[in-house]
Parts: C-alpha cells; sequence; structure tokens
C-alpha cells in the first residue's frame, strides 16, 4: 500500500514538472510572438530604417566581397611577380567583340590580358619587383603581360596599329618603367621564336656566312652614322 502510494506521488510530481516545462515553453513562445511583432510594426512606422535581418545580410555580403577582393588581388600578385612586361594601355571604347579578339591575339602570341579596378591592381603590384605604374593606372585601363618581354608588348603594340580604341599609355619590364614610345620599341625587337630560328640558321651556315652576319649589324650602323653626318653638314 505504501510503496503505491509513493509510486503515486512520482507520477503526479512528473506530471506537474511536465505542465511546468510546457507553460514555460509556451511562455518564450508568446515573448518570441511579441517581440516579433513589435519588430514587424516598428518597421512598419518606419519602413527607411533598416531591419535587424537587411543588417545581418549586408555584413554578409560585405565579408564575401572583401574576400573575393583579397582573393583577387593575391592572384594578380603571383601573376606580375613572374612576368617579363606588363603593358598599360586605355580601353578607349572597344567593344566586347573587340577585347575578345584582343585577349586572343595576345594570347596567341604567349601572354594574357587583364582588366581590374585600378585600385586593386596598385595593391596587388606592390613587392613583386616590377618598376611603379601606378600613374598609368587611371580610367579604363586594360594591362597585357607575358613571361617574356617581348611577346605581349608585340601583340598589344601590333593590335594598337589596327584599332585606335586601344591606346599603349607605357608599362613595366622588371625594375625599367616604359613610356609609350618605349613599349613600341620593344615591340619592334625580335621575337624569341625569331631568335631562336635565326641561332638555329647560324649554327647550321659556314663559318663564312657566320663571320659576315656578325659584321653586318656593325656596317649597317656605320653607315647610318655616316649619313647622318653628311646630313648635318649639308645643313
Amino acid at each position: 500500500m505504501a510503496s503505491r502510494d509513493a509510486d503515486h506521488r512520482i507520477t503526479h510530481d512528473r506530471r506537474r514538472d511536465l505542465r511546468r516545462s510546457m507553460n514555460d515553453a509556451g511562455n518564450c513562445v508568446d515573448q518570441c510572438e511579441v517581440q516579433a511583432t513589435a519588430l514587424i510594426k516598428a518597421a512598419r512606422c518606419n519602413p527607411q530604417a533598416p531591419s535587424i535581418l537587411d543588417r545581418a545580410a549586408t555584413r554578409s555580403e560585405a565579408d564575401v566581397e572583401r574576400a573575393a577582393k583579397r582573393e583577387l588581388i593575391d592572384s594578380l600578385h603571383a601573376t606580375f611577380k613572374g612576368t617579363g612586361v606588363i603593358v598599360v594601355a586605355h580601353n578607349t571604347g572597344m567593344v566586347a567583340a573587340q577585347s575578345a579578339d584582343f585577349r586572343r591575339k595576345v594570347k596567341e602570341a604567349g601572354g594574357a590580358v587583364k582588366v581590374a579596378k585600378n585600385k586593386l591592381v596598385k595593391l596587388a603590384l606592390q613587392d613583386t619587383g616590377n618598376a611603379d605604374i601606378s600613374s598609368l593606372l587611371t580610367g579604363p585601363v586594360i594591362l597585357a603581360y607575358s613571361k617574356d618581354p617581348i611577346s605581349a608588348a608585340k601583340a598589344a603594340v601590333a593590335y594598337a596599329k589596327g584599332n585606335d580604341k586601344l591606346v599603349i599609355l607605357g608599362g613595366a619590364m622588371g625594375k625599367t618603367a616604359l613610356d609609350a614610345k618605349a613599349v613600341k620599341a620593344l615591340a619592334d625587337l625580335p621575337s624569341l621564336d625569331e631568335l631562336r630560328a635565326k641561332l638555329i640558321g647560324l649554327l647550321n651556315a659556314p663559318a663564312t656566312k657566320i663571320a659576315r652576319t656578325v659584321k653586318e649589324p656593325g656596317a649597317k650602323l656605320a653607315r647610318v652614322i655616316q649619313a647622318k653626318a653628311s646630313k648635318d653638314e649639308a645643313a
């Protein structure tokens, strides 16, 4: 009998505790509903005030954008650190098809093209061993670069000759800053493939031809200097 009474009391206590827990949970839900209702009313009264969810979403988007910018800067930094030349040009109105064609021409030459915000490019160029070309990074800039010091310059200058919407501004060849004239002069140099072909031709040529080929640049230079001197004397 005593045991049955004890079991009854335990069961009664458990039911009482359960009812209290349910009441507490119900009160919590009620409080949440009250708070949510208050937030909705406040938003309706002042629709210009950003809600908590809006502020949270804005912070999340800002974090994602910041991380994306950091990733782009790191990627550009690694790229610029391994380049032989960087050519900076203004895109003064090329349409999408022309921009795609320019990218293709530079890629075929052995280089690549990059378009990014000037501020990010300036940050990416820091500590890459390249000359400071930040003064060129204004307006709608497009960058062409290559591992060797000639390919990107040659492709960019060649394309600019046939499209006045691409204007060469200058660039960098390692620690040497280049103006537009220097980039164009660089583009006139033989490419690596042309130099290899000439070298192979020299190796296969007879000794007399090699001697003549070696002497030719000096002879040409002498003729140019003599012609210039004669012109000056005549003036």
